[in-house]
């Protein structure tokens, strides 16, 4: 997700700085410890970071943070790169899309033990704990959360004056709201990242709780999903634009900012782009509905946050720069600024979370007892192919009509059943 902040202008950043955990340390002469922190994220998020570590320096004075911003495209092979090579950062930004990689390479610090002793304990949300521990064959929290998002439908309030409660509502309201010849319901992301969307969709319509079963199958094709991928497919080119069979994220989010569509799919992550093309207060999002069973479920998206690097030679310094990131202020500030999440529960109850409608429902959703988490399988390294690469271009047909739904989610539940299967093997499953 693309996160907008006033310094734009700070996009592309250096990344060959050197000084990595391996071998930063006090020999500078300062009689300072120098802890190195690599940004996966770096551009955007570049001055958020710089005001949060000169806080810390502040209070920490015997504490230098050396920062490095990677581009979050080259994240992952720069991370495997630096573990081959032996020279990995001291503290990294992490998130369960690429966590069990790393923690397959035996790379990362467990955090458990830290967190108990930590002024932190207590104080992070346990649905994104949760979500981390689930992500690693022996559940232990190798990444400290930071930040999380979730899917909601956003809209336009001069058109939907209510939110609709259920799936069934919402076919309603898509079908109700389109008017011949350029006004439509609905916007169906069609093209690049689509496929993370249709299963938020299909899980919060079914109810199902597990991406597998206790035999290790898929559940992905179960006949309410689809039925689900039928009704949605059906809306294509009779309440949706032609074009978003095709459409990506940027397509689909100009589209939206016509004005000619009513309600989008997507993520906490493009208000700013709402409320730039529209203003803050034509804007409104709602959790993705509940289907025919009742039960509010949630596909969790990636967690974000902070892991101590085992190469690092200065780990209590390391730990004690994650505690202050994940404190109430650190945490609070870092997702001000970005939009999201707090990990942080004493920030989740801060004025400028209750104050943006749509970051309190997602704060209140995922933290209503009676809400189903689902956690997709990011531990899966052919999780990300399967789910871009693999069957984007199938759910387009799907769409053209050119694929039955149950033919397609079939293909999808074998590729992801296998890889199970395949991991499971390799852990001794």
């Amino acid at each position: 997700m693309k996160m907008k902040v006033a310094w734009a202008a700070l996009a592309v950043l250096a990344v060959t700085a050197t000084g990595c955990g391996s071998g930063s340390g006090s020999g500078d002469g300062s009689g300072k410890t120098t802890i190195t922190f690599w940004d996966n994220n770096g551009g955007a998020r570049t001055p958020i970071y710089q005001e949060l570590i000169k806080r810390f320096e502040a209070a920490n004075p015997a504490i230098h943070v050396e920062y490095v911003g990677v581009p979050i495209a080259s994240v992952q092979q720069k991370y495997d790169t630096a573990v081959a090579g032996g020279d990995t950062p001291d503290v990294g930004g992490v998130t369960t899309s690429y966590l069990a990689n790393l923690t397959g390479q035996q790379a990362l610090e467990p955090a458990d033990e830290w967190l108990a002793k930590s002024a932190v304990n207590g104080k992070l949300a346990t649905p994104m704990l949760d979500s981390v521990r689930r992500t690693v064959p022996d559940g232990k929290l190798y990444l400290v959360p930071n930040t999380s998002n979730m899917d909601v439908v956003w809209y336009l309030k001069d058109k939907l004056q209510q939110a609709p409660a259920t799936w069934d509502e919402f076919f309603t309201d898509a079908d109700r709201l389109t008017k011949k010849p350029d006004q439509y319901g609905y916007t169906i992301r069609g093209g690049a990242g689509s496929i993370f969307q249709i299963l938020a969709e299909m899980y919060s319509y079914s109810g199902i709780g597990e991406f597998f079963d206790a035999s290790g199958k898929s559940t992905v094709n179960d006949p309410k999903n689809a039925e689900f991928l039928g009704r949605m497919a059906g809306l294509y080119k009779k309440d949706t634009p032609e074009a978003d069979v095709t459409n990506d994220f940027p397509k689909m989010v100009a589209a939206f900012g016509t004005g000619k569509i009513a309600m989008m799919h997507h993520n906490l992550g493009s208000y700013n782009d709402h409320v730039k093309a529209h203003g803050k207060d034509k804007i409104g999002a709602f959790a993705l509905p509940t289907g025919p069973g009742g039960k509010r479920t949630v596909v969790a998206n990636p967690v974000d946050g902070f892991a101590v690097f085992k190469n690092s030679e200065h780990k209590d310094a390391a730990w004690k720069f994650v505690e202050f990131l994940v404190s109430h202020d650190g945490n609070s500030y870092w997702n001000q600024q970005t939009g999201q999440i707090p990990a942080n529960t004493d920030a989740q109850g801060d004025s400028w979370v209750r104050g943006l409608d749509h970051l309190k429902t997602a704060v209140d959703t995922l933290n209503d007892p009676s809400t189903q988490v689902v956690s997709p399988p990011y531990y899966l390294p052919q999780f990300s192919s399967i789910t871009k690469a693999d069957t984007e271009p199938l759910f387009q047909k799907v769409l053209l009509g050119q694929m039955k739904p149950q033919e397609f989610l079939d293909t999808l539940a074998q590729k992801l059943t296998d890889a199970q299967a395949e991991w499971k093997k390799a852990n001794g499953g």
